[in-house]
């Protein structure tokens, strides 16, 4: 995603981005708001990205929850560690004569409540491998996220854990987004500004016509797919509360432009560019490698600028804003804190659990040691459908500025970076982990406990 702060005096310009959701499945086409998703925002056929109103998000949460059935009693706890057994889960799939998730029960498609991934164990006597981690029972937020009762963390969703699994299995590697304004775009921009005399309102304007949409990329995953909508919406997030277009929830963390206006920084053309990219510890493993334990916060936000030439063109210059620096820092310290109040990061975190979890499989080839076959999770057959989403292809560009003199800055960003095998092929023996599968009992025809 791509932002600019132009000299006309003190114009920056911000390329925004909808976190919008909007699900094409046939099955999904129901009411008023077939063009919207949980937490999200209308996307029309042509991708084009649109906020909702307020009277359009209280539908949308209203609509959603009429959707969602109450939570089974045995499910419907206190926060604690939920264990979900992929071969009964695939056996649950297949069972049930499922082609897609329109009629997959709500406890399968949020499994079982299941808010994050700490453990994963393979059980080669019981030909299994088993998710471990934190769940309780489930609810729907104010931006319409399902999400746990106590924590309001987002839930895992089955569609995601197929999309992570599907993707590394076809071999892809590294997952990323951006929203990028053209080259064209760019230099009508430059034009444009070095025509003004003065600031003004209107300049502000002008400049977001000159830059025109930005063009929404995705790559390494299907761009239909939920899962690439929460990178785009993370990134998107990111990015307001980073340029003060919205407020920070947490008082800790001030916009980028607050912190920028208080600095004595010198402005220059170049470009802060920041990214949400994965972040982990070496994983933990039994000696035998049959446990596993993902270890580290997960995220990091990371920055570096870049160089816009005349021509519209960008340039790495491997140097870093200090300022830019020092908001990435501040939001990957309090990463955790704001995945609470912004569901979206958690969600984002979540995929960056599954990925590398998955990437942990192939790399290890923990299904042939299980002795464990998974077609329709992998998607090795082709029975059961991921829903498809209208993917984003296009968003409006948004204005704000902050004064510093005749000086002026250019920034972007670089979207989200999932790189999964990195982390995969990372890991120290730890005693605890073999401790932790000695104490995983495996029921019998059981998809989770």
């Amino acid at each position: 995603m791509r932002y600019h702060l132009i000299r006309s005096p003190f114009v920056f310009v911000m390329a925004a981005v909808a976190c919008g959701l909007s699900i094409t499945s046939a099955s999904a086409q129901a009411g008023l708001f077939r063009n919207a998703a949980v937490g999200g925002v209308s996307i029309d056929a042509n991708g084009v990205v649109k906020n909702p109103t307020q009277e359009e998000m209280q539908g949308l949460r209203a609509f959603v929850e009429g959707r969602l059935a109450a939570v089974p009693a045995d499910m419907d706890t206190e926060l604690g560690l939920r264990r979900i057994s992929l071969r009964q889960l695939e056996a649950v799939l297949q069972e049930g004569g499922h082609q897609d998730l329109s009629t997959v029960p709500d406890e399968i498609k949020y499994l079982a409540g299941l808010q994050r991934i700490q453990y994963l164990l393979i059980y080669p006597e019981h030909q299994d491998i088993v998710l471990v981690g934190p769940g309780e029972g489930w609810r729907i937020n104010e931006q319409g996220h399902v999400v746990g009762k106590s924590t309001g963390r987002p839930v895992i969703q089955l569609e995601d854990l197929l999309a992570a699994f599907r993707t590394v299995r076809q071999g892809n590697g590294l997952i990323q987004c951006s929203i990028d304004p053209t080259e064209d775009g760019i230099r009508t921009m430059r034009k444009f500004v070095k025509q003004q005399k003065r600031f003004s309102p209107q300049a502000i304007d002008g400049i977001a016509n000159a830059l025109g949409p930005q063009q929404v990329t995705v790559s390494g995953v299907s761009e239909s797919s939920h899962f690439a909508r929460v990178l785009v919406a993370a990134d998107y997030r990111m990015k307001r509360l980073a340029m003060q277009l919205d407020e920070s929830p947490l008082p800790e963390m001030p916009s980028f432009l607050q912190m920028l206006a208080k600095s004595r920084f010198r402005l220059t053309n170049m470009m802060p560019r920041w990214w949400l990219a994965c972040e982990y510890e070496p994983m933990a493993r039994s000696n035998d490698g049959l446990a596993w334990e993902l270890r580290g916060p997960g995220v990091q936000i990371k920055t570096e600028d870049d160089l816009v030439t005349d021509d519209g063109t960008v340039q790495n210059s491997g140097r870093q804003n200090p300022i830019a620096a020092k908001w990435a820092n501040n939001m990957t310290r309090n990463y955790d804190q704001l995945s609470v109040k912004e569901a979206v990061f958690a969600q984002l975190r979540n995929l960056m659990d599954l990925s590398v979890l998955a990437a942990l499989i192939e790399h290890e080839q923990l299904t042939d040691r299980a002795g464990l076959s998974l077609p329709i999770l992998f998607g090795t057959q082709a029975e059961f459908a991921i829903p498809s989403w209208n993917p984003p292809k296009s968003v409006a560009t948004e204005c704000s500025f902050v004064k510093r003199g005749r000086d002026y800055l250019i920034t972007a960003s670089g979207g989200v970076e999932i790189d999964p095998f990195r982390y995969a092929s990372q890991s120290q023996v730890s005693p605890r982990t073999a401790e932790v599968r000695k104490q995983t009992a495996v029921p019998n025809k059981q998809w989770w406990w």
